[in-house]
C-alpha cells in the first residue's frame, strides 16, 4: 500500500493540485448527480445522552482548545473520532474507537440503506433542508460536481489519513443545487412526520433527522438528479480527500467500492437558499497603524469611530472595499486606484474574477502593498463574525481586514466558467451538524 504522501502530487501550487485532485476521470462518463442510499452509523441517545452534547459543527471550525473541552464534556464526543489529535489520539486509535463504540451500542449500523432528511430549523423558521446520501464522485471536467476554491496539499493528507484509519466518512460535506423537482418533494414529505431525532444546540439551531429506506423513493430521488449538478458549498478539503482515497484504490486495483462515493448533504437552493457569510482575516504580524499606511497607497482611506458605522459603511461601499480594524478604531478602503489594481491582478482570469473582493485582498494588499505569505501562520481566518475578528486582532497586536459577502451569483458564475474563488473566500450555511450521521467504508457496508 503507498503511503499517504505518494497518494498525493507534491510541490505544486494549490490551483496545480486542485487541477489534479478534482480532474481525475470519475466512476463513469455520463450522467448527472448521484445521491445514493447508505446504511447510516449514528449515535444512540439511550446510550450516549443528549446529541448536542456529542455533535458539533465543522471539524474547521473548531479549534484545538475547544476540541479539548469538548472531548472533556462528554466521552463520547465525535471529535475523537474527526478530531484526534487535537485531543491527544492517533488516527489509528480513532479507528479503533470507532469500532468499539459500535461493539459497546453507543454507535448503531441502521439495518436497511437509507437517504436521510437534515434540517436545521430555528425559532419555529427552517433555514435549511435536504438530503444526506453517498455521493458519486466526479471529475470537475463532467460538469456536475462543481468545486469553486482551490485545496491544499496538507488539509487533504491530514484528512485521507484519516480516513483511512477509520475507514469511515466521518461528516457530510455541504453542497447546493437549483432543484425545484421531485427529490425535494420527497424529502419535504418525510419531513411532515416525526423525525428519527431531534435536538437544540448551544447555538439556538434544531436539528432533526428523518430516514428514507423505500426504495421506490430512492428512485425518484435518482431520476430527479440525474440531469442536475451542484456546487459544493463547504467541504472542499474533504471532497478533495474523497477523490484521492478513490485514486488510492483504484491504483491499488481494489475495483467499484465505497471509496466512489462520499458522504454528503444536498439542499434545493431554489426551496431553501443558502446563507452566504464573509470570511475576514486576522493578520497578527501587521501593526493596525502600518496596514493604514501602506493601504493608503493604493486605496482612498476613510477613519471611522465606532464598529456599528464601521461596517454599514463597508456594506454601502461599492466593490471592492475593506474595512480595517485592531486599533483603536476602523478605516475604510474603498475605490481602490485603478493602475495599481490593474498591474496586481492576474491578466489569466475573468473580470468577474479580477473583481472579486477576495480576490483584490489577496493580490492588491495581502501580496503587494503588505507583502504577507500566503500561510495560515500569517493569516487566521474567521467565519462570518467581524466582531470575533477585530477582538483577535487586538488581543494579537494585529489587524483585522473585514469583508463584504460575496454574492451567489458571482460564486455560480465564477465556478460555471471554470474558474474557483479564492480559498476562503465564502462561508455557506447553515452547515450540517457533524456526528448526526456517519458512514463506514467497508466493503458492502452500504447494502
Amino acid at each position: 500500500m503507498p503511503t499517504v504522501d505518494d497518494d498525493l502530487p507534491s510541490g505544486l501550487a494549490p490551483d496545480e493540485f486542485s487541477a489534479q485532485i478534482f480532474g481525475t476521470a470519475g466512476p463513469r462518463a455520463g450522467g448527472g448527480l448521484e445521491l445514493a442510499p447508505f446504511r447510516g452509523v449514528r449515535f444512540v441517545p439511550e446510550v450516549v445522552g443528549d446529541l448536542a452534547s456529542v455533535t458539533t459543527p465543522p471539524y474547521d471550525l473548531i479549534d484545538d482548545a475547544a476540541a479539548l473541552r469538548l472531548r472533556a464534556s462528554d466521552g463520547h464526543n465525535i471529535v475523537r473520532l474527526n478530531m484526534p489529535r487535537a485531543t491527544g489520539e492517533s488516527y489509528d486509535e480513532a479507528g479503533v474507537l470507532l469500532r468499539r463504540w459500535l461493539d459497546e451500542g453507543a454507535l448503531t449500523l441502521d439495518p436497511l440503506p437509507a437517504l436521510y432528511v437534515y434540517e436545521a430549523a430555528k425559532d419555529g423558521t427552517v433555514l435549511q433542508r435536504g438530503l444526506i446520501g453517498a455521493l458519486g464522485l466526479r471529475a470537475e471536467a463532467d460538469g456536475v460536481v462543481l468545486p469553486h476554491e482551490n485545496v491544499f496539499p496538507g488539509p487533504v493528507r491530514d484528512r485521507l489519513a484519516l480516513m483511512s484509519a477509520a475507514r469511515a466518512n466521518l461528516e457530510p460535506i455541504f453542497l447546493v443545487y437549483e432543484g425545484g423537482g421531485d427529490a425535494t418533494r420527497v424529502a419535504d414529505d418525510a419531513a411532515s412526520g416525526a423525525p428519527l431525532l431531534e435536538f437544540r444546540s448551544d447555538d439556538g439551531l434544531t436539528h432533526r433527522l428523518w430516514r428514507i429506506t423505500d426504495p421506490a423513493l430512492h428512485a425518484r430521488v435518482a431520476a430527479d438528479l440525474r440531469d442536475r449538478r451542484a456546487l459544493i458549498a463547504d467541504g472542499h478539503h474533504r471532497y478533495a480527500t474523497y477523490r484521492a482515497l478513490q485514486a488510492r484504490h483504484r491504483a491499488a486495483g481494489s475495483g467499484p467500492g465505497p471509496w466512489d462515493r462520499g458522504l454528503a448533504l444536498l439542499v434545493d437552493s431554489t426551496r431553501y437558499p443558502p446563507h452566504l457569510g464573509a470570511i475576514h482575516r486576522v493578520l497578527p504580524g501587521l501593526r493596525p497603524d502600518v496596514a493604514v499606511e501602506k493601504a493608503a497607497r493604493v486605496f482612498n482611506v476613510t477613519p471611522i469611530a465606532g464598529e456599528r458605522a464601521a461596517l454599514e459603511a463597508l456594506a454601502g461601499a461599492p466593490r471592492p472595499a475593506f474595512l480595517l480594524g485592531g486599533g483603536e478604531g476602523f478605516h475604510l478602503l474603498a475605490d481602490p486606484h485603478p493602475a495599481a489594481l490593474a498591474r496586481s491582478m492576474p491578466a489569466a482570469h475573468s473580470a468577474r474574477w479580477r473583481g472579486l473582493d477576495t480576490a483584490v485582498l489577496d493580490h492588491l494588499l495581502i501580496g503587494g502593498v503588505w507583502r504577507i505569505p500566503a500561510n495560515e501562520d500569517a493569516i487566521e481566518v474567521v467565519h462570518d463574525d467581524p466582531s470575533a475578528a477585530t477582538a483577535r486582532a487586538r488581543r494579537t497586536g494585529g489587524t483585522s481586514v473585514i469583508l463584504n459577502p460575496l454574492r451567489v451569483e458571482d460564486v455560480l458564475a465564477v465556478a460555471g466558467g471554470g474558474e474557483r474563488v479564492p480559498r476562503k473566500s465564502t462561508s455557506f450555511g447553515p452547515k450540517p451538524r457533524t456526528g448526526l450521521v456517519l458512514r463506514l467504508l467497508d466493503p458492502g457496508s452500504d447494502r
